[in-house]
C-alpha cells in the first residue's frame, strides 16, 4: 500500500468513481473523501427542498443506462433504458459499498478553503460535524460536479412575479393553473417546459437560438446507442450528415414547430435529449417564443415585438462552473469558453491536482470519469507521464476540438463522449492501465436483439 494522502472533494458519481480508482490502486491507507452533504451520489440526490441538487421530481437521465452505467459495475436487470433518479440514487450507494468507497467518505463536511504549499502538498480546511480542522494531503481529486450554481440571465426591467432558476423547480404542482414562461433550449428548458405544460393555464418556451433536437428514441434503441455504435468506425465528418438526416426522419424540422432554426450543426452543440416537447408542440400545450428583450412588471417583451403576460418565469439557463474553495486567482473559470486543463483534467501548474468529471460530453461523464480518475492514480504512482508542455498540449486541444463546438460557456467542457473515451484509454495504455471489459450482462452489444443490427 502507498503511503500517500489522497483528497477527493465531493461524493458525487464522479467523486465516487476516484475513491474508487484509488483504493484499487492502493492509494487507500491515506484517501479521505469529503462530502457536505449526508449521502453519495451528488447532483442525483432528489431533495424536496431547492439545495445542491437541480433534479425535479419526475427527472430521468438523458443518456440511457449503457452508456451511463460505470463500465465494471452494470445496472441491476429491470433498469429501464431511462432510469429515475430513485434507481440513480440506490446505484450509486450500492456502487459507493460494494467497493468500499462508502467507508472513506467524511459526510456533512464541507472544503472551505484548498491551498497549495510551497512543498506542492495541499491543505484543506474543512468544516464537518466535529468544527473546523485542517489537514495536509500529497494530492487532491476536484470532483464537485459543475451543475449546482445556477447562472440566472438578467434583463432590462423588473419581472414582478415569480422568477427562478431551473435549479430550484421541484414539480410542477406550484404552478398549476398559472402561466408560465420557460428560458432556455437545453434538456432542462424542454423537460421544465413539459411538466409545467401538463398543469399549467399557458405554457411558453423562449428561445434566443435555434437547437437541435434529438428523440430519445432512434429506430427502437436509445439514441446514444446508435451513435455510439456507429461513432466506433465512421468518419466525424459522415456522422454529422447521416445524425441530421435521421433527426430529420424521425422528429422534422424546428420550423415545422415553430421553432428557429440552428445556425451551427448538429455536433457542434450540447443537443437536447427529449422526445415529448416536439409532441406538446404540436399539440399547442406548449408555445413558443424567441428570445427576451425586457421586463415590465408581469409582461415579458420579446425580440420580435411581441409581448404577455405571466405569473412565472422559470429560466434554465445553465451553471456556472465554480471551486469556491479555490482562490479566484489560481482557477475562475465561470465566464470562459475554453476550461485550459488537459484532457479536461491535468492543470499546468499544479502537477498533484486533478479535476474528475468536469467535462460536458455527447453522453455521459461517469464511465469516463472513472478512466481519469485511473490515469490520476497511475500518475500519483510515477508510471504515466502527463506531457512536457502542458500548455502547448491544452492549446493544441483547444485547437483541435472533437466538432467545431459552439464558442459559448455552455460549451466549454465539450466533448464527444466516444472520441474522448478513445483519448482516455491511449492516455491509459502508456501508463500500463486497461480500460474496464463491459460484462456481458451489462452490454447491449451482448444481446441477442442487438446482434441483428451490429
Amino acid at each position: 500500500m502507498d503511503s500517500k494522502r489522497i483528497a477527493v472533494i465531493g461524493a458525487g458519481p464522479s467523486g465516487i468513481a476516484a475513491a474508487k480508482e484509488c483504493l484499487a490502486h492502493g492509494l487507500g491507507d491515506g484517501l479521505v473523501v469529503f462530502e457536505k452533504s449526508d449521502q453519495v451520489g451528488g447532483n442525483w440526490v432528489y431533495r424536496e427542498k431547492p439545495g445542491h441538487s437541480s433534479v425535479y421530481e419526475t427527472t430521468h437521465i438523458i443518456s440511457s443506462k449503457y452508456y451511463s452505467e460505470y463500465e465494471d459495475f452494470p445496472f441491476p436487470p429491470g433498469t429501464p433504458d431511462y432510469p429515475h433518479h430513485t434507481h440513480l440514487r440506490k446505484y450509486f450507494q450500492d456502487y459507493a459499498d460494494h467497493f468500499g468507497v462508502t467507508q472513506k467518505i467524511r459526510f456533512r463536511t464541507e472544503v472551505l478553503q484548498a491551498g497549495r504549499g510551497g512543498d506542492g502538498s495541499w491543505t484543506l480546511r474543512t468544516r464537518g460535524p466535529d468544527g473546523e480542522r485542517s489537514e495536509t494531503f500529497d494530492a487532491l481529486m476536484v470532483a464537485n460536479g459543475h451543475h449546482w450554481n445556477p447562472r440566472l440571465p438578467e434583463y432590462p426591467g423588473n419581472f414582478t412575479g415569480e422568477y427562478i432558476h431551473s435549479h430550484d423547480f421541484k414539480s410542477s404542482k406550484p404552478y398549476a393553473g398559472q402561466r408560465v414562461l420557460v428560458l432556455g433550449g437545453g434538456n432542462s428548458a424542454a423537460d421544465v417546459a413539459v411538466e409545467c405544460s401538463r398543469v399549467a393555464a399557458r405554457c411558453c418556451i423562449s428561445m434566443r437560438r435555434g437547437h437541435w433536437f434529438l428523440p430519445k428514441f432512434m429506430f427502437g434503441w436509445p439514441g446514444d446507442v446508435i451513435y455510439e455504435k456507429t461513432a466506433g468506425w465512421m468518419p466525424r465528418w459522415l456522422r454529422q450528415p447521416l445524425l441530421r438526416l435521421s433527426i430529420h426522419m424521425i422528429a422534422g424540422s424546428n420550423e415545422r414547430f415553430g421553432l428557429q432554426k440552428p445556425d451551427y450543426d448538429v455536433l457542434e452543440g450540447h443537443p437536447t435529449l427529449n422526445s415529448e416537447l416536439m409532441y406538446f408542440l404540436g399539440h399547442g400545450e406548449i408555445v413558443p417564443k424567441v428570445g427576451v428583450a425586457r421586463f415590465d412588471g408581469r409582461t415579458v417583451h420579446f425580440t420580435d415585438g411581441t409581448h404577455e403576460d405571466f405569473d412565472v418565469v422559470i429560466a434554465a439557463t445553465g451553471y456556472r462552473i465554480s471551486f469556491p474553495f479555490f482562490d479566484k486567482s489560481f482557477v475562475d473559470w465561470e465566464d470562459t469558453t475554453h476550461v485550459p486543463l488537459w484532457r479536461r483534467m491535468f492543470h499546468p501548474d499544479a502537477p498533484n491536482l486533478y479535476f474528475i468529471g468536469l467535462f460536458q460530453p455527447l453522453g455521459c461523464i461517469w464511465p469516463l470519469a472513472d478512466y481519469q480518475a485511473q490515469l490520476a492514480c497511475l500518475e500519483i504512482h510515477g508510471k504515466y507521464r502527463r506531457p512536457g508542455d502542458l500548455r502547448s498540449a491544452i492549446e493544441h486541444e483547444r485547437r483541435h476540438p472533437h466538432f467545431k463546438f459552439v464558442q459559448a460557456v455552455r460549451h466549454s467542457t465539450e466533448v464527444d463522449y466516444a472520441d474522448f473515451r478513445k483519448e482516455l484509454f491511449a492516455e491509459l495504455k502508456k501508463g500500463g492501465g486497461r480500460p474496464h471489459v463491459r460484462p456481458a450482462n451489462a452490454s447491449i452489444y451482448q444481446t441477442d436483439a442487438w446482434q441483428k443490427y451490429a
